[in-house]
């Protein structure tokens, strides 16, 4: 049998797409029909999250963030990270009335607390009011998340553990490191649940987050402390410049909330310090998180069903 000419197997491979109508009709071939696309259930949710950063004492210049209370700020990496997930952004300002501060909160889908140095005064009184905010949401049936990083971590570990002296000293500060899987199984359902098994694997053995801070909690202390071992499950562990492991990631057993001792914004929006991973594989974890939190966590799925109708070619 002769072979085709090249040019026909395109039109062979159409006919075959359309297949014979019993009808003796055209083939024909299904595609969505205009304006099949189903309508979110609340759009001002679905389609346009908003996330609520709350602000750092400061100014945000090296050497200037400070516990007055004439400034504040939020580092322009943490806004640009929520944006990056589909969200916008309202900044609760950390010493503004409470009640401006709850009427803020009423606008937003979830919370973002950020990085820094302070620990106390107004300040932490705010992420304690915020964070029992969270709480309160979920408990009544909203979902409502809350990602904390770095200083957000500490500062909900010395909350839940009501215990301000439950942080450690490590040596972290503008450290690549890896991140560590104590238990595999538990990251079905976590933010790593959707991480390809290859990026889990370079996670664990190439330097693809950036560490910055001097204190957190050691896996031991954790768990020897009924609060936060109740409260929170470990996802990884990291050593810092002398080998000494803290826990870098974690998630809340029954509520929304993760937090990260390291900084996932810093991969595509920080350039400063020279330790940050800006590889690939770095890039897509930062990705990972931004859409996890903004989409997966606030379940903001826009579906789009397609109905079919039989159109003739």
């Amino acid at each position: 049998m002769a072979s085709l000419p090249q040019h026909l197997l395109p039109v062979l491979l159409l006919l075959a797409l359309l297949g014979p109508s019993s009808a003796g009709a055209p083939g024909v071939i299904r595609l969505p029909r205009a304006g099949a696309c189903a309508a979110p259930a609340d759009p001002a949710v679905y389609d346009r999250p908003v996330i609520g950063i709350v602000t750092h004492p400061g100014d945000g210049a090296a050497g200037r963030i400070n516990n007055g209370t004439s400034t504040s700020y939020i580092g322009a990496s943490y806004v640009k990270f929520v944006e990056a997930g589909g969200a916008r952004v309202i900044p609760l300002i950390y010493n503004e009335p409470d009640e401006r501060l709850l009427q803020k909160l009423s606008l937003v889908n979830g919370v973002l607390f950020t990085g820094g140095s302070v620990k106390s005064g107004p300040y932490f009184e705010t992420i304690k009011k915020v964070f029992q905010y969270v709480l309160d949401k979920n408990d009544a049936g909203v979902p409502f998340p809350l990602f904390a990083q770095c200083l957000g971590f500490e500062l909900v570990s010395m909350i839940v553990s009501k215990d301000n002296n439950i942080l450690e000293s490590f040596h972290a500060s503008d450290q690549a490191s890896t991140l560590q899987f104590p238990n595999y199984s538990s990251l079905q359902g976590s933010v790593f649940e959707r991480f390809h098994p290859d990026l889990i694997r370079k996670l664990s053995t190439s330097c693809l987050v950036m560490q910055n801070h001097k204190y957190g909690i050691s896996p031991k202390r954790l768990r020897e402390n009924d609060a936060l071992s109740s409260f929170f499950k470990i996802l990884t562990t990291s050593p810092d410049e002398n080998g000494e492991v803290y826990v870098s990631t974690v998630e809340a057993q029954k509520y929304p909330i993760t937090c990260t001792q390291w900084h996932p914004e810093k991969a595509i929006f920080e350039w400063r310090k020279p330790m940050i991973p800006h590889s690939e594989d770095a890039v897509q974890v930062t990705q990972h998180f931004a859409n996890y939190f903004i989409r997966i966590r606030l379940l903001l799925f826009s579906m789009c069903l397609p109905s079919y109708s039989w159109r003739i070619f």
